[in-house]
């Protein structure tokens, strides 16, 4: 019997994630995932409407920024980032580092959203940025894990919103679901 694989790999952010718990595995309470994170590996700055996440350094060295303020955290050390703030994690050690974050509560878009990207990424679908190539494509996305970006993508919110709609109307949210959505 084949077991399934609840690890994933973005090789253009330069990280690993692995599946500890799913919201559908917490009844809805929280989502828990490992991150291995490479030397200036990392993502954008941006923000959850619905959820906050709490990140947990687990060895190495962590960074996160929330709003202006960065943090460098050491193994045993956590940050939050509350919905509505603007945030991202990132490797500015030359050292790898492990990570866990906890989403709450749980979110099973977010966890569709890293599914779909990082097999976006892996599959040549993304830009140098991580960001998937074609607006339906990364509307779609960005609507899975209610990810906001700051800057002009912000001013661009209702017509992505249309945009991931139209994915979905045209097939194209059911073919990426099942193309990269394993669990």
């Amino acid at each position: 019997m084949q077991t399934l694989t609840r690890t994933i790999t973005n090789p253009l952010i330069k990280d690993e994630v692995t599946f500890l718990k799913t919201s559908a595995e917490t009844r809805g309470a929280y989502t828990l995932v490992e991150v291995k994170l490479a030397p200036g590996g990392g993502v954008p700055l941006h923000y959850h409407n619905s959820y906050r996440e709490t990140f947990a350094c687990v060895a190495g060295e962590l960074s996160i920024q929330c709003q202006k303020d960065v943090v460098r955290l050491q193994s045993g050390q956590s940050a939050v980032a509350e919905a509505n703030t603007l945030h991202r994690f990132f490797n500015q050690s030359p050292e790898p580092c492990r990570f866990l974050c906890r989403i709450e509560p749980g979110n099973p878009g977010f966890e569709q959203l890293l599914q779909i990207n990082y097999g976006l990424a892996r599959d040549g679908k993304t830009n140098a940025k991580g960001m998937p190539k074609g607006l339906l494509n990364l509307a779609y996305v960005l609507s899975l894990g209610e990810t906001r970006l700051p800057g002009l993508l912000s001013v661009l919110g209702a017509f992505f919103k249309i945009l991931a709609r139209r994915a979905v109307k045209k097939g194209i949210a059911a073919q990426l679901q099942q193309q990269y959505v394993r669990f």
